[in-house]
């Protein structure tokens, strides 16, 4: 008659099931958090690049003496923000401008202004206590006086 705990012990069946059940969770963990590096780069990404758009485009507005009040700037940042190709979410996003600085020392004839945007990171984590950070960037654009 044979040992039942012996024939216990050396069953291997189910072997990788168990294993798979003890790598599959960090596994998962690994995988999600490479894809939420990889949204908050391309959102920031959006963020600068809409930011570099809206600098030029005021840039130009205000060549032809087209001269944009703040409000109209933060509506235009965050207009370029929310459309394609960066899709970045209103909810999430803040432009702000400071245009009343003091004429630029190093260019004759223009004036120093800085659009700053501030934008909350997406998280697709949070069930894991992962929140997206709040990213700020700032540009300086020098306009026409």
């Amino acid at each position: 008659m044979k040992n039942p705990d012996r024939a216990l012990l050396k069953d291997e069946t189910g072997s990788a099931v168990i294993e798979f059940g003890l790598i599959a969770p960090a596994f998962l963990m690994m995988l999600l958090g490479v894809f939420q590096v990889g949204l908050w780069m391309q959102s920031y990404n959006a963020m600068r690049n809409s930011m570099t758009e809206t600098g030029r485009n005021v840039s130009v507005e205000f060549q032809t003496d087209n001269r944009l009040t703040n409000s109209q700037i933060q509506d235009f940042g965050l207009g370029i923000a929310s459309t394609t190709p960066y899709m970045l979410d209103l909810e999430d996003t803040k432009v702000f401008v400071d245009k009343d600085g003091p004429p630029a020392q190093t260019i004759p004839g223009t004036r120093k202004m800085v659009l700053t945007m501030t934008h909350q990171l997406p998280s697709f984590l949070s069930f894991a206590g992962v929140d997206g950070p709040e990213l700020t960037y700032t540009r300086a654009v020098f306009v026409a006086i």
